[in-house]
């Protein structure tokens, strides 16, 4: 049931063009910011627009093809009639129906029978944890519960194509945490196709096994969640995963930046190279320090947010770069906004790689 859609879209003053395949089984995680095209895409594949060019096929059993949507042949199924189920940011579930005929629905609108269609809800129901809540209105569900409600309707029906809309950015911190555990327990059991839009980096890397990146309408990154934050290629990636992207040229053991300067690294380098820095390989100080680093630069603090146990420092310099550092040092070393700072980084704390 591998999905093949490569489609054209034109919306304003941006063109979407995306070329995408996920294979059976496979969970593929859209990245980008917004208005990137990752919502134009979802909503092609869902049957909800008509792509101006390109095709949408899945495949089914025999190696053969339903073409959903085809421009060149005027070849275009409604979302209704499409194999697929869907799950959304807010989980919109009809406020009127029970939550076992909300997750029926799909399987009514198909034509099955009232009976046989409530049993397999309940069944979808008892497997993501609320078999007893059938009967219950959605008013009456936490945000987790709803969501999970939500899970149980897209995959009641078989599916061809999974399509998951930001399904956890809706839910508090520790909902998301219990709700993303068992979102991925279902993906690993899903036979078909799944697309993940989502702005979150965590749930990328913990749901999908493949990762594309969409600015502007163009895939400008794909591949593993553990590549692409390890090797960001623009500087929407890289702050996304906390890095700091420097583009360059390698001249040996060192490498001149584009926008000027120079970064110390620990192996030999020639060419364009992107340098990779993580915020918690750059200390700061007050004065040019003294010992074993072999990048030293003056800065000054733009910005420091508060980041997990830390506090996130945004420098302005010679080198761009972010910090991590503690509360406490931020305290003792007085750190606002305008600070003049150094900013010192081991050069075996630094990533490079070709661009």
């Amino acid at each position: 049931m591998t999905l093949c859609a490569d489609v054209t879209v034109a919306r304003g003053a941006l063109t979407v063009e995306l070329d995408v395949e996920v294979a059976d089984g496979e969970v593929l995680a859209v990245l980008g910011p917004n208005g990137a095209g990752k919502s134009t895409l979802l909503r092609v594949l869902a049957g909800l627009l008509l792509p101006d060019g390109g095709r949408v096929a899945v495949g089914r059993a025999g190696g053969e093809h339903d073409v959903w949507d085809d421009v060149a042949a005027g070849v275009h199924v409604p979302a209704h009639e499409r194999r697929l189920g869907m799950v959304f940011q807010d989980h919109l579930l009809f406020p009127h129906l029970s939550v076992a005929d909300n997750v029926a629905f799909g399987l009514r609108t198909r034509g099955v029978r009232k009976a046989p269609a409530r049993a397999a809800a309940r069944d979808w129901l008892a497997r993501v944890g609320l078999a007893e809540l059938g009967d219950r209105r959605p008013g009456q569900l936490s945000g987790g519960q709803a969501q999970r409600a939500a899970l149980a309707r897209a995959l009641v029906g078989e599916p061809a194509l999974l399509l998951l809309d930001e399904p956890l950015s809706a839910l508090d911190a520790r909902t998301r945490l219990t709700v993303r555990a068992e979102l991925r327990r279902h993906l690993a059991e899903y036979a078909g196709s799944t697309v993940l839009v989502t702005h979150d980096p965590v749930d990328a890397l913990a749901l999908a096994g493949r990762v594309v990146v969409v600015e502007e309408g163009r895939v400008v990154q794909a591949g593993t969640p553990a590549d692409v934050s390890r090797h960001p290629r623009t500087d929407y990636v890289a702050r996304l995963v906390g890095l700091a992207l420097l583009p360059g040229t390698g001249d040996g053991p060192v490498v001149r930046l584009d926008g000027g300067g120079a970064v110390a690294v620990a192996e030999e380098t020639a060419g364009p190279v992107f340098v990779a820095v993580r915020p918690e390989s750059v200390a700061l100080y007050l004065d040019p320090p003294h010992g074993s680093p072999r990048n030293v630069w003056p800065a000054r603090l733009v910005s420091a947010t508060p980041h997990g146990s830390t506090v996130r420092c945004e420098l302005d310099g010679e080198v761009p770069l972010v910090a991590d550092v503690t509360a406490t040092a931020v305290a003792e070393l007085g750190l606002t906004p305008g600070t003049p700072v150094w900013a010192a980084v081991k050069a075996s704390e630094v990533a490079v790689y070709a661009r």
